[in-house]
């Protein structure tokens, strides 16, 4: 593998280990405002005790994403120096802006947050959720901005070189931050949402903690169900807007090579040096239904519209758009279904679709993962499109060295994940029990860990009342 191979893929995998996080901590953290909200309102203790076990979740997984997230910042500047001087001038202050914005009030209110249940007001603890919430989205942001200027660059002049800022506002609201600033938020929004309703249906297949259980399943599916919606059309306007920007990603993400084609591939195995797919599948006339016309006459744009040196790789680009839309597809069926078992009250005597649902915890996740492929790999071999190409841009330092970094990333990010996914194991199999106001801890000696402050013959009989499942 060359310089530019092993630099890039070390930065693709930083950035896919890092956004793995977000697709869950920045709906978690609306989530958690929504559900303290509730505990504050109502007083009801399973909103505190949903409360207080999501919480725990979003604090390990935001802490993972914020040491992967400043990784990122370095690598800018020692494996991409070209980029970092020449796009410095914009890129830079927008970055900067995360810092200052976001940053600081995540850093000023996560502390009350994490700790402040029972040490602070109810009022005072609500409102710090809420500015960790906004320090969330306000990062996403910026991020966003900083990307969609690298896809669709305008409100600058070049001298000498290099990117000079001429107009504020429209290097950050340039035409593609308009729509994937939203559709990256919704699709965040409902990756959390699909994590919170497979770790609910844990429960509801174990059994246990079925007032916790039903509560974040129902909230989670109930606002995604409201979100899926607006995000297929947000896509679509994403579509709509950056791929004819980008002409190159479209005509890779449709799989086609010389033929025009009025079908959709559904599978293809693309082969980017003989420039043919070796295996494909592909629905007649579909193709032409995406671009508005039912006639079977408007055909899809091949790649070899595209000169081959400013060609994506079609493999990366197709899957990335493959991943994201089938996800998609998943998502939309399962609140589909569960929209219907609802209406029949059956949504929670059907362990079959308990189960189900267990699986599509990572639903969210994948789709928000393939967007990201799809958007960098379509973007290639541009790093600011059009105008720098990542070749350019890379920094001359030693293969051997980027290699020893790229295994020494890829096997700590690995041990990370690892131990995240341990981490919510064991915080499953513990369970939400002991964080129900109504249990505390007994003295060390003793033979059990947590029990019920009061009666359980009294307590099990009023959560099963109150739910519906006496």
């Amino acid at each position: 593998m060359s310089l530019l191979d092993l630099s890039r893929w070390q930065f693709a995998i930083t950035v896919i280990f890092h956004m793995t996080f977000p697709a869950i901590t920045v709906g978690l953290s609306i989530f958690l405002c929504v559900v303290y909200g509730l505990y504050w309102r109502t007083g009801k203790p399973v909103y505190l005790q949903m409360f207080r076990f999501w919480r725990r979740i979003f604090a390990v997984g935001f802490a993972i994403g914020v040491v992967a997230g400043i990784v990122i910042t370095f690598e800018m500047g020692l494996n991409w120096g070209p980029y970092a001087a020449q796009t410095g001038p914009i890129v830079a202050p927008i970055i900067g802006m995360e810092v200052v914005t976001a940053f600081s009030v995540e850093a000023g209110f996560i502390g009350v947050l994490l700790y402040g249940d029972g040490r602070v007001r109810k009022g005072t603890l609500f409102a710090a959720t809420v500015m960790v919430s906004i320090g969330t989205i306000l990062s996403s942001t910026w991020i966003i901005a900083a990307n969609s200027w690298m896809q669709t660059p305008s409100g600058f002049a070049l001298h000498d070189g290099q990117f000079q800022p001429t107009n504020w506002v429209d290097a950050i609201f340039n035409p593609s931050f308009l729509w994937r600033w939203p559709h990256m938020v919704l699709g965040v929004l409902i990756s959390a949402g699909f994590f919170i309703a497979g770790i609910g249906a844990y429960y509801l297949v174990k059994g246990r903690a079925l007032q916790f259980a039903r509560r974040s399943v129902s909230i989670a599916l109930g606002v995604a169900a409201i979100l899926l919606p607006a995000q297929v059309f947000m896509g679509d306007q994403v579509a709509g807007h950056v791929f004819p920007a980008q002409l190159s990603k479209a005509e890779a993400a449709e799989g086609n090579w010389t033929t025009p084609n009025t079908g959709w591939v559904l599978f293809a195995i693309p082969d980017q040096q003989a420039e043919r797919n070796i295996a494909e599948l592909s629905i007649p006339c579909v193709g032409s239904a995406f671009y508005g016309d039912l006639s079977c006459k408007t055909a899809n744009p091949p790649l070899d519209l595209t000169p081959t040196a400013d060609r994506p790789d079609m493999a990366a680009v197709f899957w990335g758009f493959r991943a994201m839309f089938f996800a998609a597809l998943w998502m939309f069926g399962t609140l589909f279904y569960a929209t219907i078992l609802r209406f029949r009250r059956k949504l929670w005597t059907s362990r079959r679709f308990h189960k189900y649902l267990l699986w599509t915890t990572p639903a969210g996740i994948v789709a928000v993962l393939g967007g990201w492929v799809l958007a960098e790999t379509g973007r290639q071999p541009w790093v600011v499109f059009g105008l720098l190409r990542t070749s350019a841009a890379v920094s001359h330092l030693a293969s051997g060295e980027i290699l020893f970094s790229v295994l020494g990333f890829s096997l700590l990010y690995l041990v990370m994940l690892v131990a995240y996914i341990v981490y919510i194991v064991r915080s499953l199999r513990i369970g939400p029990e002991r964080d129900h106001p109504d249990y505390v801890d007994r003295p060390a000696d003793s033979d059990t860990t947590q029990v019920p402050s009061r009666s359980p013959d009294r307590i099990v009989p009023a959560l099963a009342s109150e739910e519906g499942l006496s």
